[in-house]
């Protein structure tokens, strides 16, 4: 797949907490959406960007992966809307092969999932979208 051209870059409210919780910022702002948004579009112009999921990944289809420059633990997982250019940054992923362990154990993050209704209860999430 190709991606040759720099998108424009969004960031979601999740994503934005994520690298702020596990990376945090270098700049100092309260808001890092715009950190976020220029580390991805950095990458993405270095051709570190890929369609492939960082091993220990599930792969969602339609997904990119953005590898950081400044942490190259940090891989950004990202929505890409071909037609409009746009990479919208939906959460981060932290990978085993940093220059040290991941910042939050892979086992907290499991451990949330079986209190995350967005997990347990697939349906319940397209009924309230679908007003049922």
């Amino acid at each position: 797949m190709s991606f040759e051209a720099v998108p424009l870059v969004n960031v979601t409210n999740h994503a934005a907490e994520r690298f702020r919780q596990r990376v945090g910022s270098r700049t100092g702002e309260l808001d890092v959406r715009t950190e976020v948004a220029a580390r991805v579009a950095r990458a993405w112009a270095a051709g570190r960007v890929s369609d492939e999921p960082p091993p220990g990944a599930s792969g969602a289809r339609g997904s990119v992966y953005v590898r950081c420059l400044v942490d190259r633990a940090v891989v950004f997982v990202c929505r890409f809307d071909r037609a409009g250019r746009e990479a919208l940054v939906i959460t981060l992923w932290e990978g085993e092969d940093g220059v040290g362990p991941p910042r939050v154990d892979r086992h907290f993050t499991n451990a949330l999932k079986d209190s995350d209704a967005a997990v347990t209860d697939r349906g319940r999430w397209a009924e309230d979208r679908d007003g049922g």
